[in-house]
């Protein structure tokens, strides 16, 4: 297999071994984006993931266009990524125990947060409450989109309203951070779990540390927005690195669990 260069370090890696590794490099330990389906396929016990909601699609209520009809970025990014829409959720085991999954994919259109995504939070979190197994999210988004105006801001509340009928129901709720998790998701259902894990160095902020330069029109930290610093600040409990996060997400569930 070919080898290629690490965008962090710039050492040259074994593609065999940087699959192996998680897609993960094995000098540096930058972690490189994941798709939904890949991260699915790290996370969980094999065979166990039973998709829900695949039938939800996205559409051009407001016939909205900027470079191009958002109706031709809905298409481009289906063909591109082979999912519908920038989440995928589903039932699935970790470490044996069952659990109500939902996972982002940066690769749609950014990860952003529209109707369909809300409406896909809303709808695990019922199947949650319904079946009383914990609940999983797995953030990649660079916030609310666009393309859908207000109604894309309004899953913000949606999202969190949804969140506080599994916490009243007392159903066990975890965060993922994944790099990046901005905007809208990160000022909505990321913030607000039980438990909220971070992999390494990931960009986990409302907004980016570019719009705040520009913003404030000073120097920032170089750590800004990262896990690192966001743990130091008590915004998440733990950074845990990819290879590790099935095991420890596993532990997590045994305590939640009453076997």
């Amino acid at each position: 297999m070919a080898d290629f260069k690490c965008e962090a370090c710039n050492k040259m890696l074994n593609l065999e071994i940087f699959l192996k590794n998680f897609k993960v490099c094995h000098y540096c330990g930058h972690h490189y984006m994941l798709d939904a389906k890949t991260r699915v396929s790290y996370l969980v016990d094999e065979f166990t993931f039973n998709e829900i909601a695949a039938n939800i699609k996205p559409i051009d209520f407001l016939n909205f266009v900027d470079i191009k009809p958002y109706k031709d970025r809905i298409i481009e990014s289906q063909q591109n990524t082979g999912i519908s829409e920038a989440m995928i959720t589903g039932c699935a085991r970790i470490g044996g125990y069952e659990v109500n999954l939902g996972v982002m994919d940066f690769r749609f259109m950014g990860g952003s947060m529209g109707s369909v995504a809300g409406e896909k939070v809303r709808q695990i979190t019922d199947l949650a409450i319904s079946n009383r197994f914990p609940l999983i999210l797995v953030c990649a988004s660079g916030g609310a989109r666009m393309q859908e105006g207000i109604i894309s801001l309004m899953q913000m509340a949606k999202t969190v309203s949804a969140i506080n009928k599994v916490k009243e129901n007392k159903i066990p709720y975890i965060s993922v951070i994944t790099n990046p998790t901005t905007g809208g998701v990160s000022a909505s259902f990321a913030s607000i779990a039980d438990i909220i894990i971070a992999e390494p160095e990931a960009l986990f902020c409302f907004a980016g540390p570019r719009v705040v330069k520009q913003t404030i029109k000073k120097e920032l930290p170089l750590d800004f927005g990262l896990s690192e610093r966001n743990l130091k600040n008590g915004q998440i409990d733990m950074i845990i690195a990819r290879k590790d996060l099935k095991s420890i997400i596993t532990k997590l569930l045994k305590l939640f669990s009453d076997r």
